[in-house]
């Protein structure tokens, strides 16, 4: 079911996108939602009306569509409803601990040499 129903919302959301980009927008769109694209079939006026009516429709098609989707997956998250609610995985929290380095004898041990002295400024 929810398969039919995530393929019904993709050819909608396809078939809105092409609604929208066919209205004429201020700036002349596509051009194509015009009258001229038309021929004599509809004025620009009635393509217009058209195109909005198809935008709500198609519109209110994909808000039902998502809120079913949502509703019918709504029960199978398995251990909570959230994903903020499942508790994270045994130590995923902790730090790693810093590597242990073996030790060195002590006529081994590495001195740092002095600094050189300050040059006096100029």
């Amino acid at each position: 079911m929810a398969t039919v129903l995530l393929i019904l919302l993709i050819f909608v959301t396809l078939a809105m996108i092409g609604v929208v980009l066919i209205q004429r927008s201020e700036g002349g769109g596509l051009g194509i939602g015009s009258s001229q694209g038309m021929g004599s079939f509809m004025t620009g006026r009635g393509t217009a009306n058209l195109l909005t009516r198809a935008t709500a429709i198609l519109a209110g098609l994909f808000f039902a569509l998502c809120l079913a989707l949502a509703l019918l997956n709504r029960g199978t998250g398995g251990v909570g409803h959230s994903i903020l609610d499942v508790p994270s995985p045994a130590g995923a929290h902790k730090t790693p601990a810093a590597p242990v380095l073996p030790a060195l004898p002590a006529d081994r041990v590495p001195t740092t040499p002095a600094a050189p002295p300050a040059s006096p400024p100029h």
